[in-house]
């Protein structure tokens, strides 16, 4: 069986690195990893193949960064080439960037089984262009492995029933694999010199914020009013935002400590010993909630509802008075986390399972069509 995964951001590159070791064990399976440059930037890309072991892509398209359209029009054309060369039994996605929908569009345009991992998340926000990549890539994927039963029930109500499994959350397994080598290794509070418990983590990365002026100057008073120690590791659409206006530049205080973006470990050290952390990231909320840290979240809405529901995170949109309440007053207990909502840590196993499984049953189809 040859698989092609594709990947192009960090939030995908943590998911591969735990499907990817796990196929390196299975007999019979080719994985050949394409990786489309969406995020160019060493620590946004290099230092994590590095850090969590990820074989070096087999192909490196280099596409960069540009409008979402020719972004993913370039990604399209340069990925059916490789998929014309290699021919893989799946092509396989992650998540919902642009990397994502292009990988969709081009297998099944090409008739090829798209495989999507995570499928199933709705935040109902159609604002949102990483909304419309899920939508687009679940209504053409063949197989859709979803990482809560609310992603399957989101699928079910779309009319989307057949090659729907629900395997647990990859991230979980990724975490729990290597969290303990992280808060070993990471030594990134001793060179912020920081201690645990004694700071905010936040974190901002999503187009409607960084893209929009007023809300990353809401977003910087509400930080800065909570007197909170905050450190940020910035998003480089995030800093080019910054740099262009002075009037953000006015709304950073001197408690918001800026750093560089980080490599996995580190990012699990920040997050395992924050206060608490305030970010508009879906996998960040996860892993806040993995780490049973308060999470407040700078959007309106949010793919991840179980942690809501639950009480461990809160919605505050860019409002600076619910930024500064809630890093202050937010306070989850223990019970707030006290469910798995995410599954057992064994997601690539599943889905390898199921792939081979699907696979057998193509070729006996194949063979008895002859």
């Amino acid at each position: 069986m040859k698989i092609l995964t594709i990947i192009g951001a960090r939030p995908q590159f943590i998911k591969a690195a735990s499907l990817s070791r796990y196929l390196k064990k299975v007999p019979d399976i080719k994985e050949i990893i394409l990786h489309t440059g969406q995020h160019y930037d060493n620590n946004m890309s290099d230092d994590f193949f590095s850090e969590l072991d990820i074989p070096i892509p087999d192909y490196n398209l280099q596409i960069g960064s540009d409008t979402p359209a020719r972004q993913t029009g370039k990604m399209m054309m340069a990925i059916e080439d490789i998929v014309l060369k290699e021919w893989p039994d799946f092509i396989l996605i992650y998540g919902d960037t642009n990397s994502t929908i292009a990988g969709a569009l081009v297998g099944v345009k090409l008739h090829l089984p798209v495989v999507h991992i995570e499928a199933g998340l709705r935040s109902y926000d159609r604002e949102m262009p990483e909304e419309i990549n899920r939508v687009v890539s679940d209504s053409i994927s063949t197989i859709l492995f979803c990482p809560t039963e609310t992603a399957v029930k989101n699928l079910e109500k779309e009319g989307i029933t057949t090659g729907v499994y629900n395997v647990g959350d990859i991230m979980l397994e990724t975490y729990l694999y290597y969290k303990n080598r992280a808060l070993k290794n990471s030594s990134i509070l001793n060179r912020l010199n920081l201690k645990p418990k004694e700071y905010i983590l936040c974190t901002i990365h999503r187009a409607s914020n960084t893209d929009n002026v007023e809300n990353l100057k809401n977003i910087f008073i509400g930080l800065t009013d909570s007197k909170e120690i905050i450190i940020l590791p910035l998003h480089p659409r995030s800093r080019k935002t910054i740099e262009q206006n002075k009037s953000i530049k006015r709304n950073i205080g001197k408690n918001i400590n800026i750093i560089e973006p980080v490599g996995y470990f580190d990012m699990i050290s920040l997050e395992a010993n924050a206060k608490k952390i305030v970010t508009d990231s879906g996998g960040v909320q996860k892993e806040a909630y993995f780490n049973k840290i308060p999470c407040i979240t700078l959007r309106e809405n949010t793919e991840w509802v179980e942690t809501i529901e639950e009480g461990a995170n809160k919605l505050v949109g860019v409002n600076p008075k619910k930024i500064k309440e809630d890093i202050n007053n937010f306070h989850p207990r223990e019970q707030n986390y006290s469910k798995s909502l995410y599954g057992d840590g064994r997601t690539s196993e599943k889905i390898i399972k199921i792939l081979n499984q699907c696979h057998y049953e193509k070729r006996s189809a194949e063979e008895i069509s002859k």
